[in-house]
């Protein structure tokens, strides 16, 4: 896929919102996944985003570039497909490339005629064992992972009155939206790209009320698809602060489903994340975030776990930045 940047996919100071760059990986990764999976004679079937793992932002893309993205399959299972997929942005004055974005997303083959039928995944050649060796450890880790998540996922943001200013209560945001056919599949549920850029355009409110600066998507950790969201639902995106560095923020955010046409269900828990931000000066420099001031318990828990993550990335990426150093 490849398409300009235009204004209305940037934020005031011009850089490019994560979620519009999330939307188009999501594009990408879901026609790949639904080629290979009807490339056999078989049911028809469009193939539903479950998971997107860690993806980080590693340049600003700004208007009036080129987004270009491509995307690979790189593990099947049985009825799950692994697609890798690469950002790059164009300079078109100067002809000047850079990879802003690298990403892994799960996908699985649902039937065109029974939506809650999951149909089974046409195999891939490796080039080598070790290819299949490597995806298989990789689809046991994000499925257990998921199972974890949708465990812990019962937490609601409640409004705070008069909150002072970097707590918690005070940057949270809400936002609400109906979900119309444009949103939806062939099969009439959301596509994953268009809940992904509501849940960073919130995650984007969070982050500027909290340090009322410029600010951009840095990176975002697993995004759980732990239920279809059906056309006509109305869905509550929610976000909230659960910690700080001195220049990075995290951002929890869920999606909440209320399938008014379907009376027989109550209000459930659709999507999960946490959104890494960063502050900007208007040359673009990182600045210093306000400290997040916890209050209750849970808000001081959820610091703890969000620094825990914060720690384990940034020893993940120093013993990369080692690793590429010795190569």
């Amino acid at each position: 896929l490849g398409r300009i940047m235009r204004p209305d996919d940037a934020n005031i100071a011009g850089n490019v919102h994560g979620g519009t760059i999330l939307k188009m990986i999501e594009e990408a990764g879901a026609i790949i996944s639904t080629r290979h999976c009807n490339s056999q004679a078989g049911e028809p079937c469009v193939a539903a985003l479950a998971r997107v793992e860690r993806t980080d932002f590693l340049s600003p893309m700004c208007i009036g570039e080129v987004a270009n993205v491509s995307a690979e399959i790189t593990y099947t299972s049985r009825h799950s497909v692994e697609v890798q997929v690469n950002v790059m942005s164009e300079n078109i004055l100067t002809g000047a490339k850079k990879v802003t974005n690298k990403a892994t997303l799960w996908y699985v083959p649902l039937s065109l005629k029974n939506v809650n039928k999951v149909l089974e995944v046409p195999p891939i050649q490796y080039a080598r064992k070790e290819q299949e060796d490597e995806g298989k450890k990789r689809y046991e880790e994000q499925k257990l992972d998921r199972l974890e998540t949708k465990q812990r996922n019962g937490d609601v943001i409640f409004p705070v009155i008069n909150p002072e200013p970097h707590t918690v209560g005070y940057s949270q945001s809400s936002l609400i939206h109906l979900v119309g056919p444009s949103d939806c599949t062939l099969l009439g549920f959301v596509h994953g790209g268009v809940t992904m850029k509501l849940m960073d355009e919130v995650a984007g409110i969070v982050a500027a009320r909290h340090c009322k600066t410029n600010i951009v998507t840095a990176s975002v950790d697993a995004i759980n698809f732990h239920e279809k969201i059906k056309k006509g639902s109305v869905i509550t995106v929610s976000g909230r602060m659960t910690f700080t560095s001195n220049k990075s923020m995290e951002i929890e955010v869920f999606v909440d489903a209320d399938p008014f046409v379907d009376e027989s269900r109550g209000r459930y828990r659709a999507v999960s994340a946490f959104f890494t931000y960063v502050s900007l000066s208007k040359e673009g420099k990182p600045l210093p975030v306000p400290q997040l001031l916890t209050e209750t318990e849970d808000e001081k828990r959820r610091f703890e776990e969000g620094k825990g993550r914060y720690l384990q990335t940034k020893a993940k990426r120093q013993a990369q930045m080692q690793q590429a150093a010795q190569h």
